[in-house]
Parts: C-alpha cells; structure tokens; sequence
C-alpha cells in the first residue's frame, strides 16, 4: 500500500527555488539601498579629481614657466576668433580638435560630457579669466567666500589636498545637491572651482529597488511555474522508481526501469533493474533449496512413517506364523505325537509356515528395494504375447488344480520396452490373484489393448466384486480385503504393493475395476518402435 508523500522533492525544489530568489531580491534591494549611494558619489568624485588632473596638466604645458593663464586664455580665445574669420565652423572644429588640444575645448568637453561647470580666476589680478555657464557669477562668490572662510558650508568633505578639495554641499538656493572641488592649480596663482550636480540618488535608489521588486516578484512567479515542469521530469522517473522498489518488496521481479536517460536516475534505475535481476535469483535459489529442504523432510518423515508401519505390518504378520511354529514344535518337544503321521503333520505345518514366511520376507525385500530406488528397471524389448503364453504354460497344473477356465487368444507378437523380469512378475500376481479369487463360472480371460504409445494388458476373473472403498486400499501393503480367505492361500498382502511399485518405477499406470460378474486388474507398458 503506497503511503502519501509528506515532502514531495517537487515542493521542496521549488520552495528553495523561491527562497533563492527572493534572496536575491534581498541582497540587490540591500546593495542598492546601503551602497548604490556611496558608489554613485564616488564615481562622480573620481570624475572631478579626473578634471582637475588633465586641465592642471594641460595649463603646465600651455603656460611654463613665463605665461599667466590669463595669457594662455587670451591667446586660445584669438586663435579661435582667427579660425573662425578664415574658414566655417564646421572646418574649424574638426581641423583644430584634430590638430591642437586646447584648454577651452578640454572644459567645454567636461562640460558637455560629465555635466562640470567650470571656473577659472587669476588670482593676481582677481579678474575671471573662464566662465562658462550661467551660473559663473554665482561660483566665483561662492569660491572667494571659501577662500576667505567667510559664510558657513554645510558639506561633507571627499577628498582633502593640499591645492584643493573636493566636497558635497546642499545649494538652499536652488535645492539641489552639488558635488564642488576648489582651489588653486599646480602653479599657485590660478584658483578654480568646479560644480557638477549631483541627481536624487535616494529617489533613484527608491526607484531602482521598486523597479527590482516588481521585476522579482514576476520572475518568481513565472519561475517557479518553469521549476514545477522542471521538477516533474525529475519526480516522475523518482516516483517510477519507488512504485518499481515497492513491487519489489512484494516479491515481483517482473517489472522493469525502462528508462534511457545517462543521469544518475537513469544510473539508479538501470542499478535497481541489476538489484532486481539478482533478488529474483537469489529468491528462486532459496525457494528451490527450500522447496528441497522441505521435501527432504516430508521425506524422511514418510520413510519413519513407512518404517514404523513396516515393522508394525511385519510384527503382525509374523506372529501367526511364528505362534504356529512355536506350538508345534513344543508339542513336537514333549512327545505329544506318538504315531508317525501325527509327527509328518507337525512337521508339515511348521514346514508350510516357515516357506509362508521365508515367501514374505523375500516379497519385502523386493518392494524395498523398488521403493527406494536400489532396484530400477532395466528396459529391453521383448514380446509381451510370448511372456503371456509361458507363464500360462508354466502355471497350468495349478490352474487345473482352481478348475480354471482360461480365455486367451494370442496374435501376432506384440513387443514392449520393459523390464521382462519385473512385468513377468506383474502378469505371476494378477494371475495368482485370479486364481485365488476365482468363483462362479471360473473364467480367467487375459487380453490386450494397444494404443499409440502403450500396451494395455488386463486380467479378468469371474468371482465376488471388490467393495468400492476398499479399492483406493489395494496397492497398500498388508492390506486384506477378505483376511481369513488371504490366509487360506498364504497370501500376505504385499503382492499388489510390489505390482503398484514396478509400475511407478515404469513411470506407468496400473488399476482395478469391478466389471460384470468378475473383477478385472490392468496394467500399461510402453509399445516398441517397430524395427525396420
């Protein structure tokens, strides 16, 4: 009985399908809400300190050791204004950014590309010598206050140099944020001050993490719809696997992984299907030892029984015979015979009953000895007309003495493959039988049957019916239909036992059946081929 799964691997694969993902979520929402902030800010400072490097650079090579930056800017602006007044300005702005790398174009490209409004002071005239943007007036206040400390900053301070520093400060005036580096260029007379603004970084951040949230969860959903189909090709070989181990725990072996997969469930099935091959196996041996097991036991059993019942049948027997003896003999001892007939009479008697029992003793050794297998048959061909034939002649005395009438008109020869000893025997006691139950009529009549395979040969006498339950009882040693009558003629009971035995060791069948005003026993024996 299958019993229902409390954790199915499907559910758990998903759950932890789930559960990465919204881990997932979690660290990008944590990254973007603890370091997104800080990574912006310090990317923009990196870009201010980029800025200040190259136009410092620049205004070195330019100015030297003899020219201002005012000079420097003065000469660029007049070079521009020439340019301009000999070519079109589409001609002037490729052939001179492609020539000469000014310092105007490095500002105004800062300007237009990382969003940095840029002022440049000389510091000994105080005169501004580049503003570019609208709001130039309003830096060039700002950064003489800073150089003059006067007005209060409410910044948080970047970066520290010794020329210059870079720090974020809240503009009241317009509300925004800015990102502004000031000081003096490497050649201590320039003074300069940078603005870049800085966005809503929070907002963003806010924004970004909602955006993620909404994307997650939607990815979760049509995840954990693509895992449940996933899974099913996973758990369905499982659960096929588990309903193949369960039909083998009861013992049924016939079913079979047919899976051909190259993963470890198909490793795992073809193993099971190994497993199973050898369960069957080992199983059949064990049934089969015990099968032999138990039939060694029933056998020996029935041998105890048989050896019981044998010494009980023999004791039983014997005691007649042997009280005969015993009583005869006494009286022979104390002279109870005092003519010479009466001692011939003793003497006959214990002689008749000492050839009674030397005749059982042998009759038992036979039907041991076919019973347990010593004494097999040895098959050869022979005519079962003529074996017929000479024991009827061999018998005829005796049938003259039972005023027998005999019924039997041989064919042609009709040849078996028996042991001729032992059917010889058979055919000597259906015979003896006949003849010590004849009444009536006194007709013996003995006649065969052929079939395809088998010869059947039967032996009819005229006399008393069997009773029907005692046939069954027949083919059992010491068993007497009519014991005062089976003593009269020194029968023992073991005649159709040791028929019954011959015929089992033949692998052939032997019966009797009450037919009208007689009785009739038969027996079948294997046909021989004809030779050619």
């Amino acid at each position: 009985m299958k019993s229902p799964l409390k954790s199915s691997i499907r559910h758990r694969i998903m759950l932890i399908f789930a559960g990465l993902m919204a881990a997932v979520l979690l660290v990008a929402w944590a990254i973007n809400n603890w370091w997104l902030e800080k990574y912006y800010i310090d990317e923009k400072r990196k870009e201010m300190e980029a800025a200040y490097l190259d136009i410092d650079t620049l205004v070195q090579e330019k100015a030297g050791d003899t020219s201002s930056i005012s000079e420097v800017i003065a000469k660029e602006l007049q070079n521009e204004w020439e340019a301009r007044e000999n070519a079109d300005e589409d001609s002037y702005g490729a052939n001179n950014e492609a020539k000469e790398r000014t310092l105007l174009g490095l500002i105004r490209d800062y300007g237009d590309k990382n969003n940095i409004n840029m002022v440049l002071i000389d510091s000994n005239t105080g005169t501004t010598v580049l503003g570019d943007g609208r709001d130039s007036d309003y830096l060039v206040q700002k950064v003489q206050k800073y150089v003059l400390g006067v007005g209060r900053r409410h910044g948080v301070i970047l970066k520290k140099h010794e020329n210059y520093m870079i720090e974020t400060n809240f503009d009241f005036r317009s509300h925004s944020s800015y990102m502004e580096s000031w000081g003096f260029l490497s050649d201590n007379q320039t003074l300069f001050i940078m603005s870049m603004p800085l966005a809503s970084i929070r907002e963003s951040v806010a924004l970004t993490n909602r955006f993620t949230t909404y994307v997650g969860l939607v990815a979760l959903v049509f995840g954990c719809i693509l895992m449940y189909f996933v899974t099913n090709q996973v758990t369905k070989p499982l659960m096929h696997l588990a309903a193949l181990s369960e039909r083998m725990s009861e013992l049924d072996f016939d079913i079979k992984y047919e899976g051909t997969s190259r993963d470890e469930i198909g490793v795992l099935g073809r193993s099971m299907n190994t497993l199973s091959d050898k369960l069957k196996e080992t199983i059949g041996a064990l049934r089969q030892a015990n099968w032999q097991l138990q039939h060694d036991i029933e056998e020996k059993i029935q041998i105890d029984e048989m050896r019981k019942e044998f010494i009980a049948n023999v004791s039983h027997e014997l005691k007649t015979p042997i009280a005969l003896i015993q009583g005869y003999a006494e009286g022979l001892g104390e002279g109870m015979c005092e003519d010479k007939e009466s001692r011939d009479y003793y003497c006959e008697v214990i002689m008749d009953e000492a050839g009674k029992m030397n005749q059982m003793v042998k009759q038992l050794l036979t039907l041991s000895a076919l019973e347990f297998g010593s004494d097999t048959p040895v098959p050869e061909r022979f005519d079962i007309h003529e074996l017929i034939h000479d024991l009827l002649n061999s018998a005829r005395i005796l049938l003259e003495q039972k005023e027998a009438k005999v019924a039997w008109e041989a064919g042609g020869p009709l040849y078996v493959m028996a042991d001729e000893f032992k059917i010889e025997e058979v055919v000597t006691n259906f015979l003896n039988n006949a003849m010590n139950h004849l009444s009536g009529e006194r007709i013996i009549r003995i006649r065969t049957e052929c079939g395809q395979d088998t010869v059947k040969v039967m032996v009819y006498n005229t006399g008393k019916a069997i009773p029907e339950e005692d046939i069954p009882n027949l083919w059992t040693k010491f068993y007497k239909v009519d014991k005062a009558r089976t003593r009269s003629y020194g029968g023992s009971g073991i005649g159709l036992s040791i028929v019954k035995a011959i015929m089992d060791a033949h692998h052939q069948n032997c019966g009797v059946e009450n037919v009208e005003e007689g009785v009739e026993f038969w027996f079948t024996v294997e046909r021989a081929r004809d030779i050619e």
